[in-house]
C-alpha cells in the first residue's frame, strides 16, 4: 500500500513538472470566487475545452471527474486540483491548460425590486447594477435604509439616497459573491399592498413613523409627514408640503414642540417684512399646523363684484387701470357652462351694459366697457337644450324646420352662417333635400321667401357671397325627398313639377321622379328601375318640355353601351319627358318615310328604322348581315327618297378590303337596299316586290333601272 502511495505521488510530480507555462499562474493571484468562469484545456479532449462556471457551492463539475472545489484557492492550487482530479479519469495531461477567463459577481436582490431574485454581475459589479439588474426599485421603497449581507452573515446598512444624490460611490457598500441586497419598503406604504403612484406617495412625505418626522397639516397643498433635517425652517417645510392654499390663514400658523408651548407664527408678516428673527427654531417631532380663514364678507371702496359662471365668484380689490379682462381673469375665467355672449355688468346707479365677449375674442375691433368700483359683473348661465325655449328671445332665435336631426328654435349670432345654423341642428337627415332649403326672410311685417342649393354650393363651392345671410327671427326649412312614387302617392303628388321629370314606357317603375341639376339622364333611368326586356333602348326619346318652343331628341342607348360615349346622352332638365318605347310594336307605327326595306339574301329582312346619321353598315349589322350565298359584290340600293329614282351597285367586298369610305352609298330614310344571291330569278322577284311599294307612274322607271344596272 505504502508503495502504491509513493507511486501516485511520483506521477503526480512529474505531470506538475511538465504542465505548460501558461497553467502556472503568477503567485499575487487572488483567490477564485463563487462565479468565477474557468477555461479548461486538453487537445483531443473536446469534453474538456470549454468554459466552466463556479457555483454557488465553490465546485466546478467536469466530465468524468465531477465535482471539484476550486472556490478560495489561488490559480495554482486549483489547476493542482484539477490535475488530481483529471488523473483518475484521463492518463496524459501533460498538455492541460486552466485559466481564469472572467470574474462574475452572483449576488441576490430581495424586498421592494420589481423582479426579485438571482443576479449575476460582472465582477466590479456594484449595487446600482445590481438593482438595474433585479428590474430596478419599485415605487414605495424606502431608500435611505438599504441593507447587503455578506455570506459569513455580516450585515452592512447603507443610504442608497446619499449616492443618488452625490454620486460617490465609496457610499456604496462592495459587494462579494452570494451577498443578500435588501430593499425595505417605507412605512408609508401601510399593512395592505394596494397599486399606487410615485406622486399619491410623495404627497404623504417622506417621514414615515420616526419619532424626529415634522408633521405638517391643515391648509397646505400636501400634509403629510417630513424627515426631520438639520437647518431646516418652517419655511422650507411649508415649501415640501406644497404651500400653503388660497384659503389658509398664513397670519395663525402654529407650530407644537415636545416640551414647549403652542408658538404662534406669522408666514405674513414674514413675507411682507423679509425679517428672519420672526421665523421660530423648529425641533424634531414637531408639528405644523396651519389653519383655515375665517369667511368674512368683503366690501371696500375700491370693491368689485364678479358673479354667476365664473371659477372663482366673489369680492375683489380693483385699482387703477384695471380692466374688465383683468376683474374676469383674476375670478378665473368663465366656466364652460357660462354664456360669455350675454355678460352683463350691473352699474352702482341700477344701469346695466351687456358684454358680448366671444365678438371681442374674435377680434372684430369692439371695446369692452370700463368697470368702477361698485359695479357688479354678472356671468349667466348659457341655454341648455333642456330649458324652455322662452328663454331665447325671439330676436335671438332662428328656427329650423324639416328633414333635420334636431328640429328646434336655436340662439342666433350675425356672425354665424347658415352652415353653424344647420350643423348645430344635426345635419340635414337622410332624406333632406339640401338642394331646395328654403329660407323666410323677415322684413318688418312681412316675409320674403329665398331658395338655396347648398349640394350645389359643395360640389362646385364659389363665393362666400352668394350665401343667404341670416339673422335672428328667421325661418329656415329643410324639405324632404320624395319617395318611391309606387309606395306613397300622396307625397308623389305633392312633388312640384318644376323639379319632376317624367319617365314612360318599357322602364321597371313607370312615373314622376325628383331631379335636381346634380342628376343626368342615366341617374333618372336608374331611377326608374332601368329598361324592361322588350325596351328599344335604340330608339328612346326624350320630350324637352324644360325649354322654350318644343324639341325631342332621339337616344341610342345600345351605342353608348358598345361606346360607352357620354356625348351619345342628352341633357335633361326639370320637366323633361322620357319615353322607352316597346320594340315590338316599333317598326310598324313608325311611317315609311321614317324606315329603310332591306330585301333579299339578309338575316333578318324587313323595315328598319333609320336616322341621318346611320349607314348601310348600320342597316347591314342590324339586320344580321349578309348570309352565305349573298352576292356581297352587288349590293343594290334604291334610292326612292329624292324626286327621281336612283339606283346604285355598293361592292361590300371590295370596301373590306380598301376601306375606301368613298365607295359606301348615301342612304336615306325611304330607300330600299336589296342583296341579290346568285340566283337570277331573285331578280324578277325584286321587280315584283318593287311593284308593290312604287307607284305605277314610277314602276317602269324603277324596273327599267335595276335591270340596266344589274347587266
Amino acid at each position: 500500500m505504502k508503495a502504491a502511495l509513493k507511486l501516485l505521488a511520483l506521477l503526480l510530480f512529474l505531470s506538475c513538472a511538465h504542465a505548460p507555462a501558461t497553467a502556472q499562474p503568477s503567485p499575487g493571484d487572488s483567490p477564485l470566487r463563487v462565479g468565477d468562469v474557468l477555461t479548461i484545456g486538453l487537445p483531443g479532449e473536446a469534453a474538456l475545452n470549454k468554459e466552466f462556471t463556479i457555483d454557488r457551492k465553490g465546485y466546478v463539475t467536469l466530465p468524468e471527474a465531477g465535482l471539484v472545489a476550486v472556490a478560495g484557492r489561488t490559480m495554482e492550487e486549483a489547476t493542482g486540483v484539477i490535475r488530481e482530479a483529471l488523473s483518475r479519469a484521463y492518463r496524459d495531461l501533460d498538455k492541460l491548460s486552466v485559466a481564469l477567463k472572467e470574474r462574475r459577481l452572483p449576488v441576490t436582490v430581495l424586498g421592494y425590486v420589481r423582479t426579485p431574485g438571482a443576479v449575476e454581475l460582472p465582477g466590479d459589479g456594484n449595487v446600482q447594477m445590481a438593482l438595474v439588474g433585479a428590474g430596478g426599485i419599485s415605487q414605495g421603497a424606502q431608500l435611505d435604509r438599504m441593507t447587503v449581507t455578506h455570506a459569513d452573515g455580516k450585515r452592512v446598512q447603507f443610504d442608497y439616497k446619499k449616492y443618488l444624490d452625490s454620486g460617490d460611490p465609496s457610499t456604496l457598500p462592495k459587494l462579494e459573491p452570494l451577498d443578500v441586497i435588501f430593499v425595505p419598503s417605507s412605512p408609508l406604504t401601510g399593512n395592505v399592498q394596494i397599486d399606487f403612484d410615485g406622486r399619491t406617495l410623495a404627497a404623504s412625505g417622506d417621514g414615515g413613523e420616526e419619532r424626529s418626522a415634522i408633521r405638517i397639516f391643515g391648509e397646505v397643498g400636501t400634509p403629510g409627514t417630513f424627515a426631520y433635517k438639520k437647518g431646516a425652517t418652517i419655511i422650507d417645510l411649508i415649501m415640501r408640503a406644497g404651500g400653503v392654499t388660497r384659503y389658509s390663514a398664513p397670519e395663525q400658523v402654529r407650530i407644537l414642540s415636545k416640551d414647549k408651548k403652542p408658538v404662534v407664527f406669522n408666514l405674513q408678516a414674514y413675507l411682507d417684512s423679509g425679517d428672519t428673527a420672526l421665523v421660530p427654531e423648529l425641533e424634531p417631532g414637531s408639528t405644523i399646523y396651519v389653519p383655515k380663514q375665517v369667511e368674512e364678507v368683503r366690501r371696500g371702496a375700491l370693491t368689485v363684484y364678479v358673479m354667476g359662471e365664473v371659477q372663482k365668484p366673489g369680492a375683489f380689490e380693483t385699482r387703477d387701470g384695471a380692466s374688465f379682462i383683468d376683474i374676469i381673469a383674476n375670478s378665473g375665467g368663465p366656466t364652460r357652462f357660462a354664456d360669455t355672449r350675454q355678460i352683463r355688468i350691473i352699474r352702482a346707479d341700477g344701469t346695466n351694459e351687456l358684454v358680448d365677449l366671444v365678438k371681442f375674442t374674435d377680434g372684430s375691433g369692439i371695446k369692452l366697457p370700463k368697470v368702477n368700483p361698485g359695479d357688479a359683473i354678472f356671468v349667466p348661465e348659457k341655454n341648455d337644450a333642456l330649458d324652455p325655449w322662452l328663454k331665447i328671445a325671439p330676436t335671438r332665435a332662428v328656427q329650423v324646420l324639416g328633414a333635420v336631426v334636431k328640429p328646434g328654435r336655436y340662439e342666433w349670432s350675425d356672425e354665424m352662417s347658415i352652415f353653424d345654423l344647420l350643423a348645430n341642428a344635426g345635419g340635414p337627415g337622410a332624406h333632406g333635400d339640401i338642394a331646395h332649403i328654403q329660407i323666410l326672410k323677415k322684413e318688418g311685417d312681412k316675409a320674403a321667401p329665398i331658395e338655396f342649393d347648398l349640394e350645389a354650393f359643395l360640389k362646385g363651392g364659389g363665393s362666400y357671397e352668394s350665401v343667404p345671410k341670416i339673422h335672428g327671427g328667421y325661418v329656415v326649412m329643410v324639405p324632404e325627398l320624395p319617395q318611391d312614387p309606387n309606395d306613397n302617392k300622396g307625397t308623389w303628388m305633392r312633388q312640384s313639377p318644376e323639379r319632376s321629370i317624367y319617365v314612360m314606357g318599357q322602364v321597371g317603375s313607370p312615373g314622376r321622379y325628383a331631379f335636381s341639376t346634380g342628376l343626368g339622364f342615366l341617374d333618372i333611368l336608374t331611377a326608374a328601375n332601368g329598361p324592361t326586356a322588350s325596351a328599344d333602348v335604340r330608339n328612346i326619346r326624350v320630350a324637352h318640355r324644360g325649354e322654350k318652343g318644343s324639341r325631342v331628341t332621339r337616344v341610342n342607348l345600345g351605342a353608348y353601351f358598345a361606346t360607352g360615349d357620354d356625348k351619345l346622352l342628352p341633357k335633361v332638365k326639370p320637366g323633361d319627358v322620357i319615353f322607352v318605347p316597346d320594340q315590338s310594336k316599333n317598326f310598324l307605327d313608325q311611317p315609311p318615310s321614317q324606315v329603310v326595306r332591306l330585301l333579299g339574301a339578309i338575316g333578318r329582312p324587313g323595315r328598319y328604322e333609320f336616322s341621318d346619321e346611320m349607314s348601310i353598315l348600320d342597316l347591314l349589322a342590324e339586320a344580321g348581315g349578309p348570309t352565305g350565298d349573298a352576292m356581297q359584290d352587288r349590293i343594290i340600293v334604291i334610292n326612292m327618297s329624292g324626286a327621281q329614282t336612283q339606283t346604285r351597285i355598293f361592292d361590300l367586298l371590295a370596301f373590306a378590303k380598301t376601306g375606301d369610305i368613298r365607295r359606301v352609298p348615301v342612304v336615306r330614310a325611304g330607300d330600299v337596299v336589296y342583296i341579290p344571291n346568285h340566283s337570277q330569278d331573285e331578280i324578277q322577284e325584286l321587280v315584283a316586290a318593287l311593284g308593290n311599294l312604287a307607284s305605277a307612274a314610277s314602276f317602269a322607271a324603277i324596273a327599267q333601272s335595276l335591270r340596266s344596272t344589274l347587266k
